[in-house]
C-alpha cells in the first residue's frame, strides 16, 4: 500500500511539474509557472527514492506504468478529454506489466 501511495504522488508531482513547463512553453503563460514545475519534479524524483526495490530501474519500470494510468486520468480530469477504450485499454495492459515487474518473486542475490 505504501508503494502504491508514493507512486500516485510522484506521478502527480511528474505529470503536474510537465504540465505547468507546458502551460508556460505551449499556452503562453507566465515564466514564473517554471518555479512550481520545477518544486513538483523535484519532489516526484524524491519520492521514487523512498521505494524499496533490489534496483532503481525495477522501480522506475514499475512506475512508468503507474505514470501512464496516472496521466490518462490527468487527461480527464484536469484537461477534460475523455479516454477512448483503446487509452483505458492500453492502460490495463501497461499497469499489469508494472504489477508484474514490481511484484515478481526473485531469488535474493
Amino acid at each position: 500500500m505504501k508503494t502504491t501511495l508514493i507512486y500516485i504522488a510522484a506521478a502527480l508531482g511528474e505529470i503536474a511539474g510537465c504540465y505547468f513547463v507546458w502551460m508556460w512553453w505551449r499556452l503562453g503563460q507566465s515564466p514564473f509557472w517554471l518555479l512550481p514545475a520545477f518544486a513538483s519534479l523535484a519532489a516526484f524524483a524524491f519520492l521514487l527514492t523512498l521505494v524499496e526495490a533490489s534496483a532503481a530501474g525495477r522501480i522506475f519500470a514499475a512506475y512508468g506504468g503507474v505514470y501512464v494510468v496516472a496521466s490518462l486520468a490527468w487527461m480527464w480530469t484536469v484537461e477534460g478529454v475523455r479516454p477512448d477504450r483503446f487509452d483505458l485499454l492500453g492502460g490495463a495492459v501497461i499497469l499489469v506489466g508494472a504489477l508484474i515487474v514490481l511484484g515478481a518473486p526473485r531469488a535474493s542475490v
